[in-house]
């Protein structure tokens, strides 16, 4: 009964989830067939060498869509697709890798918490949920509000991760106009598909803020019995 309750309850973050990912996959896959007047590892590194970045590296690394920068090594790193495709959306998405580097690069205050709560947001998604669980189970109210204050830390991340992801792609549009990698009629398919991605960002943040607000009530109602 629990479980389904929570799901009614977070139903319609996980149904804008599910709409997310499908228009991610269907720009990507537009803008994949749109060539570009370079690829993504060029793009990359000319925004940062532009920013004087030139000490940051940029890897090749496995997967699809698996592309990250990583502020502790200084490395931004593209899968295969991304780092040699020569379309808008190899572009686009190393770009938006860029514009992380930037951030790190200019001390952008948003990008510095988010990395700081790195590690309670990882301890808060597991224990979180377990103390949640047995609370639950074993009808103990004091273990069901720890749990939920672990949680709350997913959330803060959750929160704080929106105006990075938002100012990333902000940068990635811009430098790319503005270095003449892309035209003004070409910055469309970009924006495109980096707002698909965005929106998977607020459909995962939506999702830890209803699940958190149903443990809170739920905590009130039987703290209330």
């Amino acid at each position: 009964m629990f479980n389904f309750e929570l799901l009614l309850f977070v139903a319609p973050a996980v149904i804008l989830g599910i709409v997310a990912q499908f228009m991610v996959k269907s720009a990507y896959a537009q803008t994949s067939r749109i060539a570009a007047r370079t690829s993504g590892y060029a793009a990359a590194r000319h925004m940062l060498d532009a920013a004087g970045l030139r000490n940051v590296e940029i890897e090749q690394i496995p997967g699809t869509l698996s592309d990250h920068y990583d502020p502790r090594q200084k490395v931004l790193r593209l899968s295969q697709d991304v780092y040699h495709g020569r379309s808008l959306a190899a572009v686009g998405i190393a770009a938006h890798e860029a514009g992380h580097a930037l951030q790190d690069a200019r001390g952008y205050v948003p990008l510095m918490i988010r990395n700081a709560a790195v590690p309670a947001a990882s301890f808060g998604s597991s224990a979180g949920m377990l103390l949640v669980l047995l609370g639950f189970a074993l009808a103990l109210q004091f273990m069901l509000l720890l749990g939920i204050v672990l949680f709350s830390g997913v959330v803060f991340f959750q929160l704080v991760n929106l105006p990075v992801e938002f100012n990333a792609s902000a940068r990635a549009k811009a430098q790319l106009v503005e270095l003449g990698i892309i035209d003004q009629a070409e910055l469309p398919y970009v924006r495109k598909v980096l707002n698909a991605a965005a929106l998977t960002y607020v459909a995962a943040t939506l999702q830890s803020l209803l699940t958190l607000l149903y443990y809170v009530l739920q905590f009130m109602n039987r703290r209330e019995d």
